[in-house]
């Protein structure tokens, strides 16, 4: 079983602490909230080329010779035929169609890395030792071995461009490649977003991760370039329409709901979940959406919200909210009934504390 809590120290966060960098506690991971302000990540991420480290990430590592084939029969995607240096994105899924994680696959050939929200990893660990029977594949926990760092933003192929040099060109998205760039090693991969802009997922040990962010820092050139923080990402990726762990992705949805159907391959033979899947799509049965909601009144993101329809039935719930200083306005993002999901419907944002109106809204937010 892989730990869903590393109790060892992280060097990435002491090494930020070393420079009076506050970090804070989340439900299931430290992170650093804010390295500038909130505005100026933004900024970064929606203009220049931001670098986050995936504190909120786990590394799950799968060795034998039948981990690939195990991977293609339990999960949505088709991985049997996965290149070696190839990257995929996947679904676990439950028998009933349900999410419990999305997965990104790193093919080295002798093994494949699962990186996954640490909000999911003991699931999944759990779900993976449930169906390996007579599989040749072991699996272990790699977290402690490498760090995620991403790369994003529109300028963020030009600047990684700068930083490692024409290897660049040689990764086709979806593709990783070991890079030396000024004596740092890292693997770095190229993949598509949620919202389909490319960015960069990098692979390092803790002193090559500590090397490669002062390289960045130092040598930024005419690029906006900038650490990026919790709390500006959360801002970004709720204005984007991109699902997360545990408040989009999890067992109460599907990925027809999610957003996420291009993560199921519906040429493959079965999975678990397929059926229900297969279902949904064939005869048109997706009940809900996840969509934008932009409320009347300020929230708060430990607030609760049920959605109403004028006639007060539940037509929703609200997985995501904050006060967008982009935007100035609060938004969030919601499933919603698909009888309410069309741009600007009114419905009525309700919990303990308070009510107010809300208006639904198309993703990404504009």
């Amino acid at each position: 079983m892989v730990n869903v809590m590393d109790d060892r120290p992280n060097k990435i966060l002491e090494y930020y602490k070393a420079q009076n960098i506050s970090s804070k506690t989340y439900d299931d991971f430290e992170a650093i909230p804010v390295f500038t302000s909130v505005e100026n990540e933004l900024e970064i991420l929606h203009y220049g080329a931001g670098l986050r480290v995936l504190f909120n990430y786990s590394i799950v590592e799968l060795r034998g010779k039948d981990a690939l084939d195990f991977l293609h029969r339990i999960t949505t995607n088709s991985l049997k035929d996965l290149k070696k240096e190839e990257v995929k994105q996947t679904i676990f899924t439950t028998e009933k169609g349900r999410i419990l994680s999305v997965a990104t696959v790193f093919n080295f050939d002798t093994h494949q890395f699962l990186v996954i929200g640490k909000s999911n990893n003991e699931r999944v660990s759990g779900w993976i030792n449930k169906y390996i029977i007579a599989d040749d594949v072991a699996m272990s926990d790699a977290t402690g071995r490498f760090n995620i760092l991403e790369l994003s933003g529109p300028q963020s192929s030009s600047f990684i461009s700068l930083v490692c040099g024409n290897i660049v060109n040689d990764i086709s998205t979806n593709m990783f490649k070991v890079v030396n760039a000024e004596g740092i090693l890292f693997f770095l991969s190229k993949i598509t977003d949620f919202n389909g802009r490319d960015k960069y997922w990098i692979l390092a040990d803790d002193d090559n991760t500590i090397k490669l962010i002062n390289y960045m820092k130092e040598n930024h050139g005419i690029f906006n370039f900038g650490l990026i923080g919790e709390e500006a990402y959360y801002e970004f990726r709720i204005s984007m329409g991109i699902p997360a762990a545990p408040n989009e992705i999890n067992d109460l949805y599907n990925p027809h709901e999610a957003n996420l159907v291009h993560l199921v391959d519906f040429n493959k033979g079965c999975y678990i979940g397929q059926e229900v899947i297969a279902r949904l799509d064939t005869y048109s049965k997706v009940q809900k959406y996840l969509t934008g909601i932009n409320f009347e009144e300020p929230v708060t993101e430990a607030q609760h919200f049920v959605l109403l329809d004028e006639q007060e039935n539940e037509v929703g719930i609200v997985t995501s909210s904050v006060n967008s200083s982009r935007l100035n306005k609060p938004i969030g993002l919601a499933y919603i009934n698909k009888s309410h999901i069309t741009s600007g419907t009114v419905l009525i944002a309700k919990n303990s504390e308070k009510v107010s109106k809300a208006t639904v809204q198309e993703l990404p937010f504009k």
